[in-house]
Parts: C-alpha cells; sequence; structure tokens
C-alpha cells in the first residue's frame, strides 16, 4: 500500500525502517509526551515488527504506513489507523514525526491523507485520536483534519511523574465527505 500527497510518501513499513525510527525516537523533543526517557535497538526493531504484522493480517485490523519526504526519500515518522477488528467501522488514529521536520506541516498532510484513505478507500463511520492536553501542536493537527474536540480527560496518564489531561478527538464520515479538514 502506498499513498502519495504533494510532498511525502506514506507506504508500508520495511526491516530496515528501524534505524531511522530509532533515532527520532530518541530525541527528547520527541520522549517529552511519552512514559520513557529512551528506546533500545530491540524495543525499535520489536516496534517495526509489530508494524510488519500489522501488513500480514487477513483481514487487515492496523494499518500503519512509515513517512517519507519525496524529494529525498528520508523517513521522518509514521501515521495510522488502528480498528477493534477487521470490519469494524470506528478506528483510532495516531501519528509522530522526527522533531527536526517539525512545523513544515508535514503530520498534517500525513494525516490527511491517511484519514481520507480511511473514509474513502476504507468505508469507516468514524476516525477518533487523542494527545496529551500539553501537545498543543498535536492538538492543532486534530482540529486541521476537521476533527472536533469531544472531551478532556483530566489527569487521565501519570507519567515522568506526574499526572497528564488528555484531549479527545473525533470526526465523522459525513463532516469529512462535506469537506471538513480540507482547507
Amino acid at each position: 500500500m502506498i499513498l502519495r500527497t504533494k510532498r511525502l510518501i506514506l507506504r508500508e513499513f520495511l526491516v530496515d525502517d528501524w534505524k531511522p525510527t530509532h533515532v527520532y525516537q530518541n530525541d527528547p523533543r520527541y520522549l517529552r509526551f511519552y512514559d520513557r526517557d529512551s528506546m533500545s535497538p530491540a524495543d525499535t526493531q520489536a516496534l517495526i515488527s509489530a508494524f510488519l504484522g500489522f501488513e500480514a493480517e487477513r483481514p487487515r485490523r492496523n494499518t500503519q504506513l512509515a513517512v517519507l519526504l519525496a524529494s529525498t526519500g528520508e523517513l521522518i515518522g509514521n501515521v495510522g489507523v488502528r480498528r477493534e477488528a477487521p470490519d469494524h467501522p470506528v478506528a483510532d488514529m495516531g501519528y509522530e514525526l522526527a522533531p527536526k521536520h517539525w512545523g513544515h506541516g508535514y503530520a498534517t498532510e500525513a494525516a490527511r491523507a491517511m484519514r481520507d484513505w480511511a473514509f474513502g478507500d476504507e468505508g469507516l463511520a468514524r476516525l477518533h485520536a487523542h494527545c496529551i492536553a500539553d501537545n498543543a501542536a498535536s492538538a492543532r493537527v486534530l482540529e486541521k483534519l476537521g476533527m472536533r474536540r469531544e472531551g478532556l480527560l483530566r489527569d487521565h496518564v501519570f507519567q515522568k511523574g506526574r499526572f497528564w489531561d488528555v484531549l479527545l478527538y473525533g470526526i465523522l464520515r459525513d463532516e469529512w465527505a462535506a469537506g471538513e479538514g480540507n482547507e
């Protein structure tokens, strides 16, 4: 599976993708909102192995794609949609991007392509996502996708020695079809 945007290529993961993934997964800026201070090479390889396992699912329940710059082929992150069951019409969406590529609209571009695929090709009825409330950049990406803030879970996650609030977002198929989040 390959999705293309103006500046990005979203493709299935390859075994060697663990190397560039490992670099950004260990960047302190990336780790700010995660419950770890680093990721070992073995852990990164296990993560990529899980993504490769998603590709083998038949029928497929999870789709996680590597995000590459079309101009250079550099892997800069990933984006995915995960369902409870292969035929379930609702899915959770997530994305991550190497910090050195933040601020250029790549996360929005990749997530928008995945959202459009999920509603278009996969026929989903609803997509939802969550982010740590302090992660304003991630919340902006979700809002640019046309997702509405549906809730706030106060002190929902305990990590890095403190509680964090979590924001919940969602978009319905009809909202997507009406062009919400397509500016």
